[in-house]
């Protein structure tokens, strides 16, 4: 199956209710917040512009500043994962590697999907040891896959 640039339908219906699904199991896990955004082409640095995304998202105004953003480009077929403070502060530097070096390989070999999938689901278990579910833990930030042309 040839994939489609377009953000909008990069994934097809099917897959994107599989990774929404997968947001919310991983969310029951830990306060985290996951968020994943898909852009069709980048210019310059993609983890600059993944940055950027994630301010504009406001995704840094969650209250422990734990949100993940996986950030995706449709047209080049990279991605960057970019986490707020409050995570980089209590993770080990390699914290992020594994997951990216799976989404990596998934990607290279057409799973985008599958990848993002596992990604979302380690994501979620690594995250509740850091930030374990709390009964008063409120959806800070919508269960969504967003997109800019």
């Amino acid at each position: 199956m040839k994939r489609s640039s377009n953000p909008r339908k990069f994934f097809t219906k099917d897959e994107k209710e599989r990774i929404l699904l997968e947001i919310k199991r991983a969310e029951m896990k830990t306060t985290g917040e996951i968020a994943v955004h898909l852009v069709r082409n980048v210019k310059g640095d993609i983890f600059e512009r993944g940055k950027e995304a994630f301010f504009r998202l406001g995704l840094h105004k969650t209250i422990r500043r734990n949100a993940v953003l996986f950030f995706i480009c449709t047209e080049q077929r990279k991605f960057a994962i970019i986490a707020d403070e409050g995570i980089d502060k209590k993770v080990h530097e390699g914290f992020w590697k594994d997951i990216a070096l799976k989404m990596e390989e998934n990607f290279k070999e057409g799973r985008f999907a599958e990848g993002l999938i596992e990604a979302i689901k380690i994501t979620g278990e690594r995250l509740s040891e850091y930030f374990p579910f709390e009964e008063s833990d409120i959806n800070e930030i919508p269960d969504q896959i967003t997109e800019d042309n």
